[in-house]
């Protein structure tokens, strides 16, 4: 129940609600016949009887007229009587018979109408039955069916009192999956209506907040690298080689945090989707080596031909961080890259992790006691992987960090 949706409960809601009134006037219309039935019987054994000790003490045709009345019958006309006797024979039916050494009592039924025949010696008698008709049964019906089909009309208005919040989830949606330009829009000032416009204050408020970070990100990486390029120029003019060695790293490590940042930006931003490709593993691990430039002679290659679906550029920056990472904090010389049937796996010698690899897929979350680096390198892996459709995993075993690339589950 807990994960039901709203709209499937209220469909379920109204359906058995609807069935247990269905079902309860079909009980009600059988026990109704089974009642009519009974009473019926009862009023046709007091008219028997009525009819039968009355006519023993000779009643006058005034006192007759008034046991007609009290009984609710009408005597039939002697020239109808052969055509009713027919009738009786051909298409009647015989709904009540009794008596006693008195007389006789029978009612029969003809299309219908009821009629009953008295005979008691020389008097033999036809009525015809003219108990007024009681409309309680049609007005159960009615209301039934008044009560049912109020309730659907309910269920109808509810369902479209919902309807907007389907409209609000697509709307949601679109924007969870990148599109930023969607705004929510309800006409009703409602629940609804104030949900709808409680999430496309919130928009707005995002949609502002990522332009000021977007431009203030292009703007600081724009600032950075001119005094970067003009200190890198100042810089090969000392004569001194060791702090000139320092300084060009210092300038360098600024050239890659900014280059860090740009590939944050562009990963993470909702709006940026891979430019999917079938490519052979080989070559996006080629591209990955240019990346590497210099380092790539450290890298040990053992694998089988893969065939991927993926984005080349983003997965060789994959492949390059995290072999990056592995040469810079690992303490063997070389670093293995390798295949495992469809997973990569990027291998070197080392220390365990002191943490959760989750600690480490976060921004700026590396340990304090590094010395390079600015923690980013495996969230921007983490995050191309999301979008490529894989995940990244981590194992110690036998002095080795084996960091591996795995094909997310669909």
């Amino acid at each position: 129940m807990k994960n039901l949706s709203v709209t499937t409960f209220i469909h379920i809601l109204f359906s058995v609600t609807i069935a247990i009134l269905i079902a309860t006037f079909l009980l009600f219309i059988s026990w109704d016949r089974d009642r009519s039935k009974i009473e019926e019987f009862k009023r046709y054994q007091l008219i028997s009887v009525t009819f039968l000790s009355k006519l023993q003490s000779s009643p006058t045709p005034e006192e007759l007229e008034k046991l007609y009345k009290e009984l609710h019958v009408k005597p039939i006309a002697d020239h109808k009587l052969e055509v009713l006797k027919k009738d009786i024979q051909e298409r009647g039916s015989t709904l009540f018979s009794g008596g006693s050494s008195a007389g006789m009592v029978r009612v029969f039924n003809v299309e219908g109408k009821h009629y009953i025949n008295v005979q008691r010696m020389s008097y033999n008698r036809m009525f015809e039955n003219n108990m007024p008709k009681n409309y309680y049964f049609e007005i159960a019906i009615a209301s039934g069916i008044f009560i049912i089909l109020l309730l659907l009309l309910i269920y109808f208005a509810v369902l479209k009192k919902l309807y907007p919040l389907k409209k609000l989830h697509k709307q949601i949606q679109k924007f969870a999956q990148g599109d930023m330009n969607t705004r929510i829009s309800y006409e009703h000032d409602d629940e609804i209506g104030k949900i709808a416009k409680s999430f496309d204050d919130a928009i707005v408020h995002i949609n502002q907040l990522s332009a000021s970070k977007n431009l203030f990100m292009r703007n600081m990486m724009h600032e950075l690298k001119t005094p970067i390029t003009k200190g890198r120029i100042v810089v090969e003019m000392l004569e001194d080689e060791s702090i000139k060695k320092i300084l060009i790293r210092a300038f360098e490590r600024m050239n890659e945090l900014i280059s860090e940042l740009a590939e944050l930006e562009k990963v993470t931003s909702q709006s940026f989707e891979p430019n999917f490709e079938y490519i052979m593993l080989s070559e996006v691990l080629n591209e990955s080596k240019e990346l590497l430039m210099t380092q790539s002679h450290c890298l040990k290659v053992e694998m089988e031909e893969i065939a991927l679906t993926t984005d080349k550029k983003l997965m060789a920056l994959v492949f390059k961080n995290l072999i990056d990472n592995a040469m810079k904090y690992g303490t063997g010389e070389c670093v293995m890259f390798r295949t495992n049937y469809n997973i990569v796996e990027i291998i070197s010698e080392g220390l365990a992790l002191e943490n959760e690899l989750s600690y480490y897929t976060e921004p700026f979350s590396q340990a304090e006691k590094r010395s390079s680096g600015f923690g980013l390198g495996l969230y921007i892996v983490h995050n191309i992987l999301e979008k490529l459709g894989y995940r990244l995993d981590y194992k110690h075993h036998e002095g080795k960090n084996i960091f591996m690339i795995i094909p997310a589950k669909k």
